[in-house]
Formats: structure tokens, C-alpha cells, sequence
């Protein structure tokens, strides 16, 4: 098993170091536990032979007195050892889980695509639970296998040397039996982990998309493609245990042919003479402990390929650098005004043979209202999401505040920017908890004076419980156009300099998006305002409109002045104005 796994080693390094002693502690109390019980037949014998045989009533008490005390002591050392393993198992559960969400959120775009969301869900939960479970395993079960089955090899030579040949029959035939399931079972645990991922994936992709599914009477196709995804899943798993219904009955057998043949073998030494009962006896307990060390070794080999395969699937992560990290010696501006220069910018995703964003070279100015609109897919997101450094540009420079970005601290860089995104979110907690969110000290005249910006004062009040009224997570009990008020009234509150709108007013009435304008347009007055939309009425008022065409400039100016010397922007207006939108 590659020594259980280098990525399973590898991982356990980095988090054992903090619970080497509670290790330790466990090892040495089921070392003695182990050793203890080893003993036990000894002295059951000796009961049997010089008590039980010879009628000494006075050598049964203290003998029975003997062994109930030790077994006492040792039931006494196995809770303490079991409780200590626990401790550590669900310590390193804990950490590692806190070490694989502190890795996620270092990471940018490009990992959280490359990994995908159930991925991160089930390394969370079901691969670090299997991680769990084997270290518990290990530590009790594990320690005990290899002294249980040499010291019990030791004691059954002692007891008689003839018998113990049929441990030498024995024991291959069941290490034959464990190669072969082992050989069977680890790759198909490896694929349950996918096959699990696969059941999350869709899982969440139902949760999320439920409206659509309903509106497009898709309930039963997605039913189906569930169980089918369950379907194989549960396939697999039965094909695990089809291999454990044949190995344990199959090894069971050996067991009791074992029994069967000491029986047999040690009755006939008995009437010659040639053993005593209680050496019989003795010697049966020792082939069964040897046979039980066999079976724990079995148990452990189940759950090791489960626990190798989440742990290389939780290192993979661990080990993955973020593309986008803070500057090694982060530099800081020593005049915040918010300007914004892009020179020669050019953006591609990896692997990709042609860029998204084609040599980029204008100033957005601070105190001012810059707007961006094109086509779809001409880069709009992708150009405001390389400020915040969501991405990172392939060539070229972005300077913010007179500081190339990829030289700033990442967290004093998004300490300047509010950004409101494309698709509006909102966490499960209160109106304030939401809007707190950026600055967690705000009063509630702030929350107020930015929901009144963002036009959202009014439907806020109307709530049973104003600014405390609760939210559900992703804001599904409220609806678009609020909740794109309620991140605009987020942004607000944390009174940045620079100001990101991406495409956040698309489900706003006319009415509300020239109220909102003219709000932010008198209240952000000396701060750089971002903004990105599809329709032409929402840009039309702002200092300057950036056109974008396929990654490119094209454009740059006011609306009269574009309307003049851009073909592009006019092509924009002149469809919105044929399919009836108002201007």
C-alpha cells in the first residue's frame, strides 16, 4: 500500500505535529493493554491445570481475584486510550478541515474552477471524515494487530511447538485471501470518492436551480438524472461489499478449521499424556488472538484505501499555490485619489490559444463616472475583475493609486475597492448582518443613509423588522431588483474609493435605475466610480463610456461624442432603440 500512502503520511505531517503526545500516550497504553492481554491464557492455564484439575479451591480465589483485577486495569487503560484516540482523530478532523477552507480561500478563479464547488464540499466533509475514522482505527486497532499477532506466535510456541505448525498452514492461506480482496477493493474505493463528488454536483446544481427546473417542467428529468448518478454510486458500493461477503465468511472458515484442527490434534496430546488441558486451553486462545490480530488487520486494510484516496484528494488541494497571492514586499501608495491606468493589458486563460483582453491602455479617473458597455462576451467582467485581481493580467500593468496591483498587499488593495458583482448574493443572517459586512462597525444611521442611495430604504421598512428583518442565504426571500439593492447598499456602507457596478442594475425598473444614477452620481462625488451595463440609458449620463468589441478599446468618451465617432456604440444604441428600449 506504498507505506499506507505517501500523500496519507505526507498529510497526517502536517497536522500531527500538535498531537505527537497524545499519540504517544495512546500507543504505549494499547501496547500495554495488548501485552496485558497476552498473558491472560497464561494465566487461565495455570487456573485450569494446578485449580481446576487439582480441586485447590484456595488457588481458584486468588487466581479468579488475579486475572479480574488485571482485566480491571486493563478495561480501565483501553477507555483512557480509546478517549485520548478520539481526541486526536477528531483534532485532526478539525484542522484539517480549517486548513482545506483556509487554502480555498487563497485561491482565485482559476483554482475554484480547476477544483470545482462539490469537489471542496465533499473534501470538506466525506474525505476528511474518512481520514477521521482510519486514525481512530489506527490508533486503537492498528497498534494492537502486529503485537497481538507476534506476541500470541511467541506464546502458542511456548505452549507446544507441534501445534503451532498449524499456524504455518494457517496464516498464508488468509494473507492469500486478504491480498487478493485488497487487490479487488482499492480501486474501486478510489472511484467511490468521484462517484460521491458526482452525487453533490448534482445535488447542488437541483438546490440551486430549482425555479428553472420547474419553469421548464424538467422535475422528472432531473430526478431521473439523479438516480442515476445514486445508481451508480450504489453499483460500486455493492461491488465493495460483494468482495467483503466472500473474504470475511472465507476467513471465518480458516478461523474455525484452525480451532478444529488444534482441538483435534491437542486432544490426542492430551490422552497421551503429552499436554495438560489448561496448556490446551491456553494454546486455543493464542490461535484465536493471532487470528483476531489478522481480522483487525483486515478491518484497517478496509478503510486504508478510502483514507488514501481522500488524503491525496485533500493534499492535491493543500499543495496547490494560488495564482493570485500578495506581493512578497508589498508596496503602499501614498496617495489614495482612486485613479486607475491600465497600460498594454492583455488578459487569456491558461491554455487558451486566444486572449479575452487585447492590449488595454486607458486612465480611469478618479471623481468621475466611468461606464463600460459592449457586447456580450466582449470582456466587460473580465476587464473590472482584474482590478480587485480576481484574475491577473497576462502582460501589461494596472496602477492603482500610482502602485502596480500585483505589488500591493492583496488585502489593503480589496481594503479600496467595493465591488458589486454580476450575480447579486446575500448571506443567511439580517438586513445588517448584509450590509455590516464590509465594515462591521457601521451605525444604523449609516445602513440607513445607504439604503437610501440605493434606493432599498423603502422596502426595508416595510419589513416586519427594518434593518433586522432576516435574510435567507443566496437572498431568495427577496427578490431581484431588491437584492441588487441591498449589495449596492453593502458596497455603501464600506465607502471605498473605488467602486466596481458590475452589470448590477439589470434588474431594476427604469424608474429606480434614473433614481439610483442621479443618487450615486450627487453622493460619490470624489470617489472613481466603475460602472458596467448592457443598456445604453444606464451608461448614457456618466463622465466617460469605455466600448469594448471583442477584448479591444474601440471607444472612448461621452455619449454625444461616441455616438459620433464610434460605429460600435452606435450599432448598441440603434439595436436597443429598434427592440423598443427606452433611451
Amino acid at each position: 500500500m506504498a507505506l499506507l500512502g505517501g500523500k496519507l503520511l505526507l498529510l497526517l505531517k502536517r497536522v500531527g505535529g500538535a498531537y505527537r503526545s497524545w499519540v504517544t500516550l495512546v500507543v504505549s497504553l494499547i501496547a500495554v493493554q495488548t501485552v496485558g492481554n497476552l498473558f491472560i491464557p497464561n494465566l487461565n492455564a495455570s487456573l485450569i491445570n494446578n485449580g481446576v484439575v487439582k480441586g485447590n479451591i484456595s488457588y481458584i480465589w486468588h487466581s479468579g481475584i488475579l486475572m479480574i483485577a488485571i482485566t480491571l486495569a486493563l478495561g480501565i487503560i483501553s477507555l483512557i486510550a480509546v478517549y485520548y484516540a478520539s481526541r486526536t482523530a477528531m483534532g485532526i478532523g478539525r484542522d484539517l478541515r480549517r486548513m482545506i477552507f483556509a487554502k480555498v480561500q487563497s485561491f482565485s478563479e482559476f483554482e475554484m474552477v480547476a477544483f470545482g464547488t462539490p469537489t471542496l464540499i465533499t473534501m470538506n466533509t466525506n474525505d476528511v471524515q474518512q481520514i477521521q475514522l482510519f486514525i481512530q482505527v489506527a490508533l486503537t486497532m492498528l497498534v494492537m494487530a502486529p503485537i497481538m499477532g507476534v506476541g500470541g506466535i511467541i506464546m502458542a510456541l511456548r505452549e507446544d511447538v507441534r501445534l503451532s505448525l498449524v499456524i504455518v498452514v494457517v496464516v498464508p492461506m488468509m494473507a492469500v485471501v486478504i491480498g487478493l480482496m485488497v487487490t479487488k477493493v482499492v480501486p474501486q474505493f478510489r472511484s467511490m470518492q468521484f462517484k460521491i463528488d458526482r452525487i453533490n454536483q448534482i445535488l447542488l446544481e437541483q438546490i440551486s436551480g430549482i425555479r428553472v427546473i420547474r419553469a421548464f417542467i424538467r422535475t422528472e428529468h432531473e430526478r431521473l438524472r439523479f438516480d442515476v448518478a445514486n445508481q451508480d454510486l450504489t453499483e460500486r458500493g455493492l461491488k465493495v461489499n460483494r468482495v467483503f461477503a466472500i473474504a470475511m465468511p472465507t476467513l471465518m472458515a480458516i478461523l474455525n478449521l484452525a480451532t478444529v484442527a488444534v482441538v483435534w490434534f491437542g486432544g490426542h496430546l492430551i490422552s497421551s499424556g503429552g499436554m495438560p488441558v489448561g496448556n490446551l486451553v491456553a494454546f486455543i486462545t493464542y490461535i484465536a488472538q493471532i487470528f483476531f490480530s489478522v481480522m483487525i488487520a483486515v478491518f484497517v486494510v478496509v478503510l486504508l484505501p478510502r483514507a488514501i484516496a481522500s488524503a491525496e484528494r485533500i493534499e492535491d488541494v493543500l499543495k496547490t499555490d494560488p495564482a493570485v497571492v500578495s506581493a512578497a514586499d508589498p508596496k503602499h501608495p501614498t496617495i489614495k485619489d482612486g485613479r486607475v491606468v491600465f497600460s498594454s493589458v492583455e488578459f487569456g486563460y491558461k491554455g487558451s490559444e486566444q486572449l479575452i483582453l487585447k492590449n488595454l491602455t486607458f486612465t480611469i479617473e478618479p471623481g468621475r463616472i466611468t461606464a463600460v458597455i459592449g457586447g456580450t462576451g466582449s470582456g466587460k467582467t473580465t476587464l473590472v475583475n482584474l482590478i480587485p485581481r480576481c484574475f491577473d493580467s497576462t502582460a501589461g500593468t494596472i496602477l492603482l493609486n500610482g502602485v502596480d496591483i500585483k505589488a500591493r498587499d492583496l488585502e489593503s488593495l480589496w481594503g479600496e475597492i467595493g465591488m458589486v458583482p454580476q450575480t447579486s448574493y446575500l448571506f443567511s443572517g439580517t438586513v445588517a448582518d448584509n450590509l455590516r459586512f464590509g465594515k462591521p462597525d457601521a451605525t444604523d444611521e449609516e445602513l440607513w443613509k445607504a439604503l437610501e442611495i440605493a434606493q432599498a430604504n423603502e422596502f426595508v421598512a416595510e419589513m416586519n423588522d427594518g434593518i433586522f428583518s432576516f435574510i435567507d442565504q443566496g437572498g431568495r426571500n427577496v427578490s431581484g431588483g431588491q437584492r441588487q439593492r441591498l449589495c449596492l447598499a453593502r458596497a455603501l456602507v464600506k465607502r471605498p474609493s473605488i467602486y466596481i457596478f458590475d452589470d448590477c442594475f439589470s434588474a431594476l425598473d427604469a424608474a429606480t435605475d434614473a433614481k439610483l444614477r442621479a443618487a450615486l452620481k450627487s453622493e460619490l462625488t470624489e470617489a472613481t466610480v466603475i460602472l458596467v451595463a448592457q443598456r445604453v440609458s444606464t451608461v448614457m449620463n456618466a463622465d466617460s463610456i469605455l466600448v469594448l468589441d471583442d477584448g479591444r478599446v474601440v471607444g472612448e468618451g461621452t455619449h454625444d461624442a461616441l455616438l459620433e465617432t464610434c460605429l460600435e456604440y452606435r450599432e448598441i444604441v440603434e439595436s436597443q432603440r429598434a427592440t423598443g428600449v427606452s433611451l
